[in-house]
């Protein structure tokens, strides 16, 4: 490994946030999946949570040109169990909000992203179950003027994301001091030694 790549992957692994996590239920568009990949990898977040979604292998049909390149510097973890995705969750974050429109939902900007926290988003159409709802601590929508009031996940994903980036830089935990616990940032580090866009 060359001292630039070293240098590289400390000063990387030294801005990642292991107290901010997405969680991706019942999305099912590949673009959409690895789109949200990207935008996590590019503001630090480490871990994401894939529920009812098999992503496993699926990054490299897509090849090194696409976003698909994102999923090898992170940590993935799939499941096909809502009740031991999400207990998973609640053991490792303080805090789970979900994407949804509803009578108690918050703004996106009153949200403390300093926090630890686990932000969720679903289907595409169908949004969050209820089952998944049910274990989230609330709701917070992203305020829009128009007449249609959606925003395609990927999007959604990078505002809320960007938001999280924002208050985190202010909060300083991007100043280069690891926040990664060390058998975590072992493991991490040792897997970026050797991944490659191409593989």
């Amino acid at each position: 490994m060359t001292p630039e790549r070293e240098a590289k992957i400390l000063h990387v692994l030294n801005r990642r946030q292991p107290d901010l996590a997405i969680v991706m239920e019942n999305v099912n568009d590949p673009h959409n999946i690895f789109a949200v990949m990207r935008t996590c990898e590019a503001v630090g977040v480490q871990n994401i949570y894939v529920l009812n979604t098999v992503v496993s292998n699926r990054y490299k049909h897509f090849g090194k040109k696409s976003s698909s390149s994102a999923a090898g510097w992170l940590t993935i973890h799939e499941y096909d169990d809502t009740d031991k995705c999400m207990k998973d969750i609640k053991a490792r974050y303080g805090k789970i909000f979900a994407t949804h429109l509803g009578v108690e939902s918050h703004s996106l900007y009153d949200l403390n992203l300093t926090e630890s926290v686990a932000l969720v988003f679903g289907n595409e159409h169908a949004g969050v179950t209820d089952e998944c709802l049910a274990y989230c601590d609330g709701n917070f929508i992203i305020p829009q003027v128009g007449m249609v009031q959606s925003l395609n996940i990927s999007v959604a994903c990078a505002v809320t994301l960007y938001e999280a980036f924002r208050q985190r830089q202010v909060a300083g935990f991007y100043n280069g001091e690891l926040r990664l616990g060390p058998e975590e940032a072992k493991a991490v580090g040792e897997k970026w030694k050797y991944y490659t866009p191409e593989e």
